[in-house]
């Protein structure tokens, strides 16, 4: 990595670093190697050690660096490719639906959900919670509301709480018409909840997918799912995907 002085920019000094570093692990580094001490990264840049700090720490938020204890800090590998949507729309729990399911509830859901399902606000829901595991990690976590009325069979169903609750629910869904769904991608913060099941600090960057089901000329679900936005990249479709990349794409090594 050679020496680069920062002349006078426009954009914060940490930020033209970060830029000037980007362009450094891409023609320098391979994935998983160790960088340099900050104390040799300062004095190769000309920078001061808090400007590199900085840089560092929006590097490892875009997923581009990894800092392990113990170990020090190592470049990333690249995002993994996380299919959404097909081209085809079918309800949560499809045969080829990659979510495992973890729990089920029946509680008053958020104010905004309710809103979007046409609930009472004190009205309880059944709150589906599942994750999805990609190359041995875990990338998403997601809550589906389903109102009572989307699935009034449910309570024949001899399913006790937890995943086995969580399956006899997107069972019944299943039995409804898909007519259609809507669905929004943003960019947000973990929960609690969502940072311990996606092993990241809450607070954390992450990629927020809302989906609504629509079925009997109403929202029969609406699904809020979480994915980590160092280590995903988002794809819609099976052809001609369009990709939701946190910062510049990089290339495998």
């Amino acid at each position: 990595m050679g020496t680069t002085q920062l002349e006078s920019v426009p954009e914060p000094k940490y930020w033209h670093l970060r830029t000037v570093l980007t362009e450094a692990l891409e023609s320098e580094f391979t994935v998983g190697e160790i960088l340099p001490n900050e104390r040799d990264l300062a004095a190769r840049f000309g920078v001061a050690r808090a400007t590199l700090r900085q840089a560092l720490e929006q590097l490892e938020l875009e997923g581009r660096l990894q800092r392990r204890r113990g170990v020090g800090t190592t470049v990333a590998p690249p995002r993994v490719g996380v299919d959404v949507g097909t081209e085809r729309q079918t309800w949560p729990g499809a045969a080829d639906d990659l979510w495992d399911p973890v729990d089920c509830v029946l509680a008053p859901p958020p104010a905004a959900v309710a809103l979007a399902l046409g609930v009472p606000r004190d009205q309880p829901v059944h709150m589906v919670r599942r994750s999805r595991v990609s190359h041995g990690q875990p990338v998403a976590a997601e809550l589906l509301y389903v109102p009572q009325e989307s699935v009034p069979d449910l309570p024949a169903i001899d399913a006790p709480a937890g995943p086995a609750r969580a399956r006899a629910v997107l069972r019944e869904v299943q039995r409804l018409e898909l007519e259609h769904e809507d669905r929004a991608v943003e960019l947000g913060s973990a929960s609690a909840d969502d940072a311990k099941e996606l092993d990241r600090l809450p607070g954390a960057p992450v990629l927020v997918v809302t989906t609504r089901f629509h079925a009997e000329g109403r929202t029969a679900a609406l699904s809020v799912a979480t994915y980590r936005a160092d280590t995903c990249r988002l794809t819609f479709g099976a052809s001609g995907a369009v990709e939701i990349h946190h910062g510049p794409e990089r290339q495998a090594s």
